[in-house]
């Protein structure tokens, strides 16, 4: 189970500080950049975190150049090359605190979407949650924060301090569901009918 928070021991380094204060994770997402001169190639991200990101990319950059890249489910990111390889380099990813709590819950749930799936999930769509700060609500109102983490047409993952009881009906959001699975990090969750998009949309 993944979960991109800044690591907890100090850093060491003016480049420890920005990128290996995240953790990283194998990623297999497509994509294309810019060099600084403007040529373009097609690329495939292969490691990442919040704070750094690897690429495969036949372009062959200097080390120290200002990239600019769109990746798939993440969108644009742009920084500076820190070390250049054989099959491509590594560069760090400049963004405001915001925007890197941002790419850290879809780093989440990218990494994890195979590990938090419920049974249903196989024959519906995951969906990229964009507003992943939701709440559980229990059957005596009590109201419990938490952060979404997987989403499909049937049933979705939070991460949550809280666990309620297997078979605890719920509702997140405005969709009724009810706990089938813990995990390390919280809970899976069943919608009782299989959601529309329009349904979704508060996430989306």
């Amino acid at each position: 189970m993944y979960s991109f928070q800044p690591a907890a021991t100090a850093a060491r380094g003016q480049q420890s500080s920005e990128q290996r204060s995240f953790q990283r994770v194998s990623v297999n997402l497509q994509g294309r950049l810019m060099l600084a001169n403007y040529d373009e190639f097609d690329c495939t991200a292969v490691d990442m975190s919040p704070g750094d990101v690897s690429l495969n990319c036949t372009g062959r950059p200097l080390t120290g150049e200002r990239i600019v890249a769109y990746i798939d489910h993440l969108g644009r990111i742009e920084g500076k090359v820190l070390k250049v390889g054989d099959r491509g380099f590594t560069m760090t990813i400049n963004a405001t605190d915001r925007k890197r709590e941002k790419l850290a819950a879809q780093l989440t749930w990218i990494a994890n979407k195979h590990e938090l799936g419920l049974p249903e999930d196989r024959r519906h769509d995951r969906l990229m949650p964009r507003n992943t700060l939701t709440q559980i609500t229990m059957p005596d109102g009590t109201i419990l924060p938490c952060r979404l983490m997987d989403l499909s047409l049937s049933g979705a993952a939070v991460d949550s301090e809280v666990r309620p009881p297997i078979g605890t009906a719920i509702r997140l959001g405005n969709m009724q569901g009810r706990i089938v699975r813990h995990f390390m990090e919280g809970v899976a969750i069943e919608f009782n009918t299989v959601q529309s998009r329009e349904t979704l949309t508060e996430f989306l």
